[in-house]
C-alpha cells in the first residue's frame, strides 16, 4: 500500500516536497480517474487545506484552500444568492466517485459546464493562487480582488495542469449572483447538422443564451438555456422562438425542469449508465460538430451528444484495449479529443490528451522543468515523460 502524508500546514507541506521522491497530488480522490495512471511513492493528501478562508460577497470573491469542497464552498455561495460562473462539473456518477471534489481538484483539472460559452472557463475565473513548487518552495500569484492582475498568467497556468507543476494550498476565485430563474427553450426532432445552425444563429442573437445543447434521440432535442430575473427570461424566450421559428415550433422547460436537465447535460449522465462504454471528450469549432460526429460514425457505434453549441462532443464508444484512439484522432481533424473515462491499463496504454507536436512538447517540459525539475509532483499524468 503506498504510503500517504497529509500535511496540515503550508511549511509542513513544503518540508514534505523538499524530500524528494514522486508524489501523488490528491484531494478527494475524484479525479484519480482523469488523466494517465500513476506509480507514485507517496500519496499526498491535501484535504487538510479545507477551510473558506475569504469570502466578501460584496466584493464578488471568495478564496478557500484548495482541499475545500465543491459542496462547502457552494453551501456558502448558496446562502448569499451567489455561484461560480463557470460551473463546475460533477463526474461522480460517470467516474463512479463519491462527490464532485474539491475547488484544487476541479481547477487543476480546468473543468467547466455548460456556462462556459457565456462566462468563460474556470482558468478565467481565477484570481490567485498560493502553494508549493517542486523545489519544496512557497509561493503566491494573483491577489484576491479582480483588478489585482499581478502574477495573473501563474495562476492561470495551474488551471488544467492535473496537479503537475505545483500543489497548491490555497485559492481564490470570482464569484457571481446567481440567476433569479432559468428556462429552457427546446425545439425537437432537428438533425445534427440543422442543430449547429441552430445553436450558432442562437448565440449570434442578443437573447443572451448561457446553455447550447443538442441532444439525439426520438425525438432528439436542441435545447436553449435563458437565465435572470423572471421579465427578462420570459421576453428573451419569445424573441429566441421568432428568431428561430425556421426549425419549427418550441416548447419550454420551466425553472425546475430547465435546472434538472442542464445537471444532466452539465454532469454527462446521458453517458455515465452504460458501463460497457468508454467516454471520450472532443473540443471541436462548433460548426464542425455534425460532421466530426459523422466521420466518427461511419467507423464506430457510438452514443454522443453536444454542448457548448457544437464546440463539446461526449462520446461513448464500445470497449476496446485502445479506445479506438487512432480512428478517434483522425477523425477529430479542428480540435482535440480527451478520454475521459476508461480502465487504468488503456489509459496507461495510449495517449489520454491530445498528443502534443514536437515544439508544444518542448515548451509543456520546458514549465514543467520551470516549476517541478525533479518532476516531484504527479509524474506522467499527463503525457508519459513529463
Amino acid at each position: 500500500m503506498t504510503p500517504t502524508f497529509k500535511p496540515l500546514t503550508t511549511p509542513e507541506l513544503a518540508e514534505i516536497v523538499a524530500r524528494g521522491g514522486r508524489l501523488e497530488v490528491l484531494g478527494r480522490g475524484t479525479k484519480r480517474g482523469l488523466g494517465r495512471p500513476l506509480q507514485a511513492d507517496t500519496v499526498l493528501d491535501m484535504s487538510g487545506f479545507k477551510s473558506i478562508s475569504l469570502y466578501e460577497p460584496e466584493e464578488l470573491v471568495l478564496e478557500a484552500g484548495a482541499g475545500t469542497t465543491l459542496n462547502d464552498i457552494e453551501k456558502a455561495l448558496s446562502k448569499n444568492e451567489q455561484q461560480l460562473a463557470f460551473e463546475p462539473p460533477d463526474y461522480s456518477k460517470m467516474l463512479g466517485t463519491r462527490d464532485s471534489g474539491t475547488l484544487g481538484g476541479v481547477m487543476a483539472s480546468g473543468l467547466s459546464g455548460p456556462r462556459r460559452i457565456k462566462a468563460g472557463a474556470a482558468r478565467d475565473h481565477i484570481l490567485g493562487i498560493a502553494g508549493v513548487s517542486g523545489r519544496g518552495e512557497i509561493f503566491k500569484a494573483g491577489g484576491r480582488v479582480v483588478k489585482n492582475v499581478t502574477g495573473f498568467d501563474v495562476s492561470k497556468l495551474m488551471v488544467g495542469s492535473f496537479g503537475t507543476l505545483a500543489a497548491l494550498t490555497s485559492i481564490a476565485v470570482k464569484v457571481v449572483p446567481a440567476a433569479a430563474t432559468e428556462e429552457t427553450l427546446v425545439f425537437s426532432g432537428l438533425s445534427d447538422a440543422r442543430a449547429v445552425q441552430a445553436m450558432s444563429l442562437a448565440m449570434q442573437s442578443a437573447c443572451d443564451v448561457s446553455g447550447a445543447a443538442h441532444l439525439p434521440g426520438t425525438p432528439a432535442q436542441t435545447l436553449f438555456r435563458l437565465e435572470g430575473i423572471r421579465p427578462s427570461v420570459n421576453y428573451r424566450r419569445q424573441k429566441l422562438a421568432s428568431h428561430l421559428k425556421i426549425f419549427g415550433a418550441a416548447d419550454y422547460l420551466d425553472d425546475q425542469d430547465s435546472r434538472l436537465q442542464w445537471k444532466a447535460i452539465r454532469d454527462v449522465h446521458l453517458l455515465s449508465n452504460d458501463d460497457a462504454r468508454f467516454v471520450w471528450k472532443l473540443s471541436v469549432t462548433p460548426s464542425k460538430g455534425a460532421e466530426t460526429v459523422a466521420r466518427i460514425s461511419k467507423q464506430l457505434d457510438v452514443q454522443y451528444f453536444y454542448d457548448w453549441a457544437g464546440g463539446l462532443i461526449w462520446l461513448g464508444v464500445p470497449r476496446s484495449n485502445q479506445a479506438y484512439a487512432y480512428i478517434i484522432r483522425n477523425c477529430v481533424r479542428d480540435g482535440h479529443a480527451t478520454l475521459m473515462r476508461a480502465e487504468d491499463d488503456v489509459r496507461e496504454r495510449i495517449e489520454v490528451f491530445q498528443p502534443q507536436n514536437p515544439a508544444l512538447s518542448a515548451l509543456t517540459q520546458r514549465v514543467k522543468t520551470s516549476f517541478d525539475p525533479s518532476g516531484v509532483f504527479n509524474h506522467g499524468r499527463m503525457y508519459k515523460d513529463i
